[in-house]
């Protein structure tokens, strides 16, 4: 049964969620503001947070970004009345794996819980005798640890730069465009307009290449990313 931190001040939707969430099976740890939610998250272990934006002490953007920077890994899905953009994008870009915009339907809700879930489940080797770990060059990407190494070398990753890096390393030498990535790695369409996979790519490739001579992660103009070892 897989456990989840809800950080909501609003007594009535955190109580309608939490009631929500046990009854699809999972247990639920509720938060009502921000200090208390960082804490919990930074203290227990949890396969999902659920954070509100706009949070008494500490805002929801604080939390996530404190949260990675002391090493948890632990998926996030935002969760808010906040609409534009331009917060959707930071939000991803801070290292969140999904953002749903108040009012929503619990249904979806609950939908893009068990779509991180499944994601992020590292119990059992992936259906259909799939690799678990996967070699290119220096780099090895082990999907059941959730690490990965070049050389000696551990790579930090956020959660969807994982699931980014897991992508192209599954399909290495195949140029993936831009809304293939947002569709696989975020399971959205993005707007022409919003630049989440360049950030995300541009990041990767800082941890991924930038610290070494031979570089991997290739961008291929007006087609996309690829993935391979070139001579």
């Amino acid at each position: 049964m897989s456990k989840i931190l809800l950080v909501e001040d609003q007594q009535t939707a955190a109580a309608y969620l939490s009631k929500g969430l046990g009854e699809a099976g999972l247990l639920v740890d509720v938060a009502r503001n921000g200090p208390d939610g960082l804490h919990l998250l930074l203290t227990e272990s949890y396969e999902l947070a659920i954070l509100d934006v706009m949070l008494p002490g500490l805002d929801g953007w604080a939390i996530l970004e404190l949260a990675r920077k002391a090493g948890n890994r632990t998926p996030v899905l935002f969760l808010t009345a906040r609409d534009d953009i331009e917060d959707r994008v930071r939000g991803l870009e801070l290292g969140a794996d999904d953002y749903l915009v108040k009012p929503f339907a619990f249904s979806e809700l609950l939908a893009r819980v068990r779509v991180i879930l499944r994601r992020h489940d590292g119990a059992a080797p992936p259906a259909g005798g799939e690799p678990t770990a996967f070699v290119l060059a220096d780099l090895k990407l082990d999907l059941l640890r959730h690490r990965a190494t070049r050389g000696a070398d551990r790579i930090d990753l956020t959660p969807k730069e994982f699931a980014l890096l897991s992508l192209l390393i599954r399909r290495a030498g195949e140029v993936l465009s831009r809304t293939v990535l947002a569709d696989k790695v975020w399971d959205m369409n993005f707007d022409s307009d919003t630049n989440v996979v360049e950030v995300a790519v541009r990041r990767l490739r800082t941890k991924l290449d930038d610290p070494y001579p031979v570089k991997l992660l290739h961008t291929v103009r007006g087609a996309g990313y690829v993935l391979e070892l070139r001579d």
